[in-house]
């Protein structure tokens, strides 16, 4: 079953964060925290309300250009609980949704050997985080597309795409995305989201 969008950081960081919302204007001039803060040092609240200031921001900003990922993805089913604390990319809050095709297999956030993601599936994630003045800061959206057999055995068999938070495409090296997700090769080469925001755990 799909889940809508929810947000809840659950990372229980402890850090408080200083907020001020005003929600009338854009999440860019409306939210502010404390200057020099990380988003990953944001507790459960704190991520909730960040998210609530740059999400619309955040679909509006990548459907500005042309890319059909961009333009459609927040239809898709939301694939944890809440943006979490990043992983590779940068200081970078996360939030991944997933196409029909991937959604149900995705969510079970398998691994081992016989583990594959179909044919068709596409993973679209959101990034964000904080300016050094506490203003909310969109980050790219990044894709992952698994294509058949032969189409991208190098890097086995997933293109990697990113759109600009102002909707133009990012340029980006193949062999860099696959160089740091093959690290889960086991999880077919997919970083999950943190254990504490994956759904039914």
């Amino acid at each position: 079953m799909k889940v809508m969008l929810m947000l809840a950081g659950g990372l229980g960081l402890g850090v408080a964060a200083t907020f001020l919302p005003t929600h009338q204007a854009s999440a860019q001039e409306g939210c502010m925290w404390e200057a020099g803060l990380k988003a990953y040092e944001l507790d459960e609240d704190g991520i909730t309300a960040l998210y609530d200031c740059i999400s619309d921001d955040l679909a509006a900003g990548y459907a500005g250009g042309d890319n059909p990922v961009a333009a459609e993805y927040r239809s898709w089913g939301v694939t944890a609980t809440g943006a979490a604390a990043p992983g590779a990319h940068s200081d970078r809050m996360l939030l991944t949704f997933a196409n029909d095709v991937a959604f149900d297999t995705y969510v079970e956030y398998g691994f081992g050997d016989d583990f594959a993601m179909p044919v068709g599936s596409v993973l679209a994630k959101e990034s964000f985080s904080l300016r050094n003045n506490g203003a909310p800061r969109p980050g790219p959206l990044f894709i992952m597309t698994k294509v058949a057999a032969g189409e991208a055995d190098e890097f086995d068999n997933w293109v990697y795409g990113a759109v600009q938070p102002n909707g133009n495409a990012m340029r980006i090296s193949q062999s860099f995305c696959h160089d740091c997700h093959v690290g889960f090769a086991d999880q077919d080469n997919l970083g999950y989201p943190a254990s504490e925001v994956r759904l039914g755990q």
